[in-house]
């Protein structure tokens, strides 16, 4: 048996039932996984690479299901504010200044700081997404892009930013050999009107793609959305046809059971973004009902301007502890289901857990490799608790992508990791000068 590339000797965590394999083998040929098992039981194998991976976890790619990857060059520029104050006063200003150049070397500035942290696939909403995709193209990333539409009160300005979108749509979907997919991404029900929601529902069913949408954020936003409409957030997108099994909300805070229960009638997605939600004080979703009833929950870092992280791992350990904290019960989000919402929860929030989230034979090749030879490590008794309670995005060693090695022993093949900083740095010092 020929492979492209042999991983061995190292644990793997399949994410299929639980399956935890010693001295496992994972062998690659043309992009996809051809033999997950016990290196020993494994029919003779030659590859072109050899991994050896002695003292290493190999698992699926950790998948970001909402981030705004250009804002990677505004971390630090709006702190300790709240959801509103935080857009209308120090974020829009800004992004209105920015240009594609801007918009290019803060994605490829995120696109870096993900590989480092072992995200194979993110969820994107932001504009110019033409921009992002071509930072998504060079760095080997996989990424589901979704053009962001804000009508702000000015139908025509909506309408102009669909057609962008439909526009980025139709010549980015299954771009850069199917790791790019899309999605359609109106900003939210309270800055785009129900008339252009339902227009987005239905050009995104006509082109066969999802839609990417804030839900329920904050308090404010919830009751923003009361006084304009009537009617609550998920009423409004149920009259405008967009609830369905391709929609991806993102937050979900201040949901109610109702609301909750209508999503998982409808089979809504929703992105639970710990980390962001916490610096905003936007409050924390009861995850643990979304997943009873059946919601599929995927993880989230939100933007790196409202994190200021891309470290899903970080994100995956808040995720657990917060609904802990949130139910005041220990039991609540163990390990294995955390885990769960970074691999093949979030794959199938995005529509892609036929081909990602766990590791079998047949799946695209998006495997990482975590060093476990660190104090904060040892000793290996559990192995999700580890990778949950104790690992961080810098304990990533490896990352593959599709197939081709993005990252080995650190250091990062598809991008120039300094020329990508000095990019960024230089951007962000002039966004804030004009």
């Amino acid at each position: 048996m020929e492979a492209d590339i042999l991983i061995r000797e190292c644990t793997v965590l399949t994410m299929v039932h639980g399956e935890i394999i010693g001295k496992g083998a994972i062998a690659v040929k043309n992009g996809l996984i051809t033999y997950v098992g016990e290196e020993r039981r494994a029919p003779p194998l030659k590859a072109e690479e050899v991994i050896e991976a002695q003292g290493k976890v190999a698992m699926p790619g950790l998948v970001n299901c909402h981030t705004h990857a250009p804002m990677s060059i505004m971390r630090g520029v709006a702190e300790d504010q709240e959801l509103e104050t935080w857009l209308r006063e120090s974020i829009w200003p800004l992004e209105a200044k920015l240009t594609a150049e801007d918009i290019h070397n803060g994605a490829l500035l995120s696109c870096l700081e993900m590989i480092k942290n072992g995200v194979t696939c993110f969820s994107d909403m932001y504009f110019r997404e033409d921009v992002v995709a071509a930072a998504v193209e060079k760095s080997g990333l996989r990424a589901v892009l979704a053009p962001g539409i804000i009508e702000g009160g000015d139908p025509e300005r909506g309408e102009r930013m669909l057609e962008e979108a439909v526009k980025v749509v139709k010549k980015y979907h299954g771009h850069a050999d199917g790791r790019i997919q899309t999605q359609i991404g109106p900003h939210a029900a309270y800055t785009c009107s129900p008339s252009l929601l339902k227009k987005v529902g239905e050009t995104a069913s006509s082109l066969n793609v999802g839609v990417h949408i804030h839900l329920a954020e904050s308090r404010e936003t919830v009751r923003l959305v009361r006084r304009m409409y009537g009617e609550g957030e998920v009423a409004v997108l149920r009259k405008t046809g967009l609830l369905g099994p391709n929609l991806l909300a993102a937050h979900g805070v201040h949901l109610t059971r109702r609301e909750m229960l209508t999503l998982a009638r409808y089979g809504v997605k929703v992105s639970y973004n710990p980390v962001s939600n916490m610096k905003l004080a936007s409050g924390i979703p009861r995850v643990k009902e979304m997943l009873e009833f059946g919601i599929t929950v995927g993880v989230g870092t939100d933007g790196p301007a409202s994190n200021n992280s891309l470290d899903v791992l970080e994100t995956v350990k808040a995720a657990s502890l917060l609904q802990k904290i949130r139910y005041m019960d220990p039991k609540v989000l163990p390990v294995r289901e955390a885990l769960e919402m970074a691999t093949i929860g979030g794959a199938r929030a995005l529509g892609l857990s036929h081909m990602i989230g766990t590791l079998e034979p047949g799946k695209r090749a998006d495997i990482i490799l975590i060093d476990f030879r660190r104090p904060h490590l040892t000793p290996m008794l559990d192995v999700y608790a580890n990778v949950v309670y104790s690992a961080r995005g810098s304990d990533v060693n490896t990352v593959i992508v599709d197939g081709k090695i993005l990252m080995r022993d650190r250091i990062v093949k598809t991008l120039d990791e300094e020329e990508v900083m000095r990019n960024a740095q230089k951007t962000a010092e002039n966004l804030l000068s004009r």
